[in-house]
């Protein structure tokens, strides 16, 4: 064999060596890892899926969730008040202007339970409201013809008049367990006809600070500004609470969310009749 012959059977032999070496290697990097296989789209057709559970239950409920735009009669302070105070001030400089009345506006959530036109709300989303406005998803509007709250409950009953109203019906409270699927709905930050999944995380929760001696629902379906008095809906889409409170350290979700139960809510209903 030429020189050259043998040295380019070297190099050959070198080479299959790295070779060799490396998918060896390679086969003992990949060994005892899962093999990834795809799935073709049309074989998961055969599975149920469940995610039409929670459709069925969002549009049950969702189309009697009214976005609340509450107005508000205030009066500002003359920013002079102080300095109008003075009996030497008010000799040279005469009366100061009147204190000037405007409106400001907030915006929260409610529900229809009944063909009648009551809306369940909270108490601090219609507190001290001049009008309230309900809109509803099909995009008609209605201005409330009266409202009752209970503020140890942080309840509120709103009334409209209309005609075939969508209503949601009221579920019972007291047959949620922890574990159980709920969703949220309501109008977060002015997003109308917000719909949130989560757990019923615990039942009978006392939330300091929001309504003092009441049993709560707390939920991890996300709860932001605007879903107060919105359903919180099991999945048959029956209203078993109303959202009332979050607890958080920004200001926004945080995974803890408070629902005052439904039957707390009926009893109160019944009462304002």
């Amino acid at each position: 064999m030429s020189r050259q012959g043998f040295r380019g059977l070297v190099i050959l032999t070198a080479f299959l060596s790295v070779f060799l070496g490396g998918l060896a290697v390679g086969r003992g990097w990949g060994a005892g890892r899962p093999v990834i296989e795809k799935v073709a789209p049309s074989a998961l057709e055969r599975f149920d899926d469940p995610s039409k559970v929670f459709i069925g239950a969002a549009k049950a409920a969702q189309p009697a969730v009214a976005h609340l735009i509450v107005t508000r009669l205030v009066q500002y302070r003359d920013p002079f008040a102080d300095f109008y105070g003075d009996e030497f001030v008010r000799r040279f400089f005469g009366r100061r202007m009147p204190p000037r009345v405007g409106r400001e506006t907030s915006m929260g959530s409610g529900v229809i339970v009944d063909g009648q036109g009551t809306i369940l709300t909270n108490a601090h989303v219609v507190r001290e409201a001049h009008e309230i406005t309900a809109k509803l998803p099909d995009g008609r509007q209605f201005k409330a013809t009266s409202y009752s709250v209970h503020e140890e409950l942080d309840l509120a009953v709103v009334r409209i008049e209309g005609k075939d109203l969508p209503v949601a019906e009221l579920g019972d409270s007291d047959a949620l367990e922890v574990g159980q699927w709920v969703l949220a709905i309501g109008n977060p930050f002015g997003l109308e006809h917000t719909v949130t999944a989560g757990l019923v995380s615990a039942v009978r929760r006392r939330a300091a600070g929001v309504a003092e001696g009441e049993d709560f629902i707390q939920t991890d379906a996300a709860i932001n500004p605007g879903n107060s008095g919105g359903p919180l809906v099991d999945l048959k889409g029956r209203v078993v609470g109303i959202n009332t409170a979050i607890y958080s350290r920004s200001g926004g979700y945080q995974g803890i969310g408070f629902a005052l139960p439904s039957n707390l809510a009926r009893a109160f209903m019944a009462r304002t009749r």
